[in-house]
């Protein structure tokens, strides 16, 4: 019992070893790929310094790495096990009597702990950053479209508004919002109509309203100047270039947002009737990726264990490789099913990690036992 935990322990350690490296190479090159498409954008507006798209390509690097955590732990783990059997040390030590169970207790256990570890941990930091990167992009790199964001039930757009000043923008406050039958009400509202400089030209309070087409159609509408009082305007009309689609396609996206904030704001979204299946799809992913990880490191372990004298070994590591990659293929299969509504979120999100976990298994089992 000592000898297969100490065991254990010493294959822990290289599995760590080889998938911390692993993830750290293959996070550098998905970056340095991240940081020239950047470049290429920028390339455009001479305006914009490269500081800011380094900053930007920075703050997606906790991002990349918990996108590429699995891939990592498979292959930093089909190199840590094909070494050790290549050097006969886990050959020895089944001949021994040590079954694959128990010396891959260690491994498994790591393997788990790194997914929780992303989950808990490096997930809501790399949310946060991503918030800010998307936030430099929306003012630096992108055209069209303003700031939106859904939050606490209120709803807040910053919009142009060329009424007053031909660079102006409009400020939108909607103390509660509501989408019933394809038709967004919003209500409480309050509207901040700003020049060039950001000075208030006019304040618009309106009871209710309707995103209509092209217009914000806001009814019993009063206006206030600076130091004018309040002055009945009855129904107007606020032009803006946004449609319900887009309202909803700029609601925080799902990884702007953290593990533990995703079930209040799937909540939220649903009181006020949007589509929620994107945030729960996600949600779900990052509770499975602690089972994912280890699915992996049992996937590398079934594919890189087999004896370097019955030959193949080659072909099975490549088969490793390509079974990887299936499971990231069927997951986002998966993930486009469950965004359509045929899937449930649930097994959109989990149905890939089983299946990969059986795979996994069956390969053990017929390594091990025949």
């Amino acid at each position: 019992m000592v000898v297969s935990v100490t065991l254990s322990l010493y294959i822990a350690r290289q599995f760590v070893f080889s998938v911390m490296a692993m993830i750290a190479s293959l996070t550098g090159i998905v970056c340095l790929f991240d940081f020239i498409d950047l470049l290429r954008r920028v390339a455009t507006r001479p305006d914009v310094s490269t500081n800011v798209v380094t900053e930007i390509a920075a703050l997606h690097v906790p991002y990349f790495s918990v996108e590429i955590l699995p891939f990592g732990i498979l292959l930093g783990g089909i190199i840590c096990f094909w070494r050790l059997t290549r050097s006969s040390e886990l050959i020895v030590a089944r001949a021994a009597g040590i079954s694959a169970w128990q010396f891959l207790a260690g491994p498994l256990a790591c393997a788990m702990l790194i997914g929780t570890i992303a989950t808990a941990l490096i997930s809501p930091l790399s949310s946060a950053m991503y918030r800010r990167a998307e936030e430099l992009d929306q003012q630096y790199l992108r055209t069209g479209g303003g700031p939106l964001s859904l939050s606490s039930g209120s709803l807040w757009l910053r919009q142009a508004d060329s009424q007053y000043d031909p660079k102006g923008v409009a400020i939108l406050h909607a103390r509660g919002v509501q989408l019933d039958k394809g038709i967004l009400h919003i209500h409480d509202v309050s509207v901040f109509r700003l020049d060039r400089n950001d000075k208030l030209v006019m304040r618009i309070e309106s009871p209710d309203g309707i995103l209509g087409d092209r217009v914000w159609e806001l009814k019993n509408a009063q206006t206030v100047r600076p130091n004018e009082i309040l002055h009945p305007l009855g129904p107007m009309n606020l032009p803006t270039d946004l449609t319900v689609a887009r309202v909803q396609e700029s609601f925080s996206s799902p990884e702007t947002l953290s593990v533990w904030a995703l079930p209040s704001f799937i909540a939220l979204l649903d009181r006020s009737g949007f589509s929620s299946i994107r945030h729960r799809i996600h949600f779900q992913s990052l509770l499975a990726l602690p089972m994912l990880a280890g699915t992996m490191a049992l996937v590398a372990a079934g594919f890189s264990m087999r004896p370097t004298r019955r030959g193949g070994v080659a072909q099975m590591i490549g088969s490793g490789v390509a079974a990887g990659f299936l499971l990231f293929t069927v997951s986002k299969v998966a993930e486009q099913f469950g965004n359509s509504g045929a899937l449930p979120p649930v097994l959109a999100a989990w149905a890939p990690t089983v299946a990969g976990l059986c795979l996994a298994i069956s390969l053990l089992l017929h390594l091990e036992d025949g």
